[in-house]
């Protein structure tokens, strides 16, 4: 925890907005107010981080998907970077409206670009225009650029993890309506009532940003690992399942045999002694 709460420090997290522009439901995560700028109790900090990496940690355990969401300049590139590494889909550039509540739309806005690669491998580009070809390239480019990192989300994400819910307030909004949890870094300007689990720390400092998604990314992956190891576990108790279930078969079948033989050399004693009276 001590190791967590320095380098939380050394990052910058403690620094929250100007005094003015707080929102009164972060009282209870302001430790004090210094120059005109709210400091935020890191020792809350701290537990907060924890309690969010534990329940990341058991839903990417359980196989379900956490979908990022960063578009502010400071956060962008590094949640693409740190979040790309354990194979979560990410929102970056800008967050679609409908997203979440019409994510059909969505799936077939990622389905254009399925046919869009499709056309680019089995020749149709060969037979079009270069205007229809320069104006698909540029349709898929933008699709790329508002799509490209959630491509493999298959169905609606099983969390949220957004940093900064004042700028991301739709995707807040849309997850609350469906449902869904959200986890977040929470500035003092914002309200984190509105979030499942907030982090109360400094949003706009892309060093702090970077260590608490780096947190945030461990916990996953170790869900993640611990996923592989119960697969492997139940894949061998399975084995051995059927391997004792063989071995009992297989013995079933020596005592059948056994039994079998006894009962031939019984008859045939049997036989010999009735012979013989006659």
């Amino acid at each position: 925890m001590s190791n967590t709460f320095n380098e939380l420090l050394e990052s910058g997290a403690h620094f929250g907005h100007l005094k003015r522009k707080w929102n009164p439901a972060m009282a209870p995560y302001i430790y004090a107010e210094k120059n005109g700028i709210h400091i935020i109790d890191l020792n809350k900090t701290v537990a907060k981080i924890d309690e969010a990496a534990a329940a990341l940690k058991q839903i990417a355990r359980s196989g379900k998907k956490v979908l990022f969401v960063a578009t502010k300049k400071q956060a962008k590139d590094i949640v693409a970077e740190k979040v790309k590494a354990i194979g979560m889909p990410y929102v970056t550039e800008r967050w679609p409206g409908g997203m979440l509540t019409n994510f059909a739309t969505i799936r077939k806005a990622v389905r254009k670009m399925s046919q869009i690669d499709k056309m680019a491998t089995d020749g149709t580009f060969d037979n079009i225009s270069k205007k229809e070809k320069l104006q698909i390239s540029r349709e898929r480019a933008k699709l790329e650029i508002n799509l490209g990192s959630v491509a493999d989300l298959t169905r609606l994400p099983s969390a949220l993890f957004i940093v900064d819910i004042t700028k991301e307030h739709i995707a807040v909004a849309e997850a609350k309506r469906l449902g869904i949890p959200t986890f977040a870094i929470v500035d003092t300007n914002s309200n984190p009532n509105f979030v499942d689990y907030a982090i109360p720390a400094n949003d706009d400092a892309s060093s702090s940003v970077a260590y608490i998604i780096e947190l945030m990314c461990k916990a996953i992956n170790e869900g993640l690992g611990e996923r592989k190891m119960d697969k492997e576990a139940v894949a061998a108790d399975e084995k051995e399942g059927r391997n004792s279930k063989d071995d009992a078969e297989e013995l079933s079948e020596g005592v059948n045999v056994k039994g079998t033989e006894e009962e031939e050399g019984a008859r045939k004693t049997a036989r010999k002694r009735t012979t013989a009276k006659k």
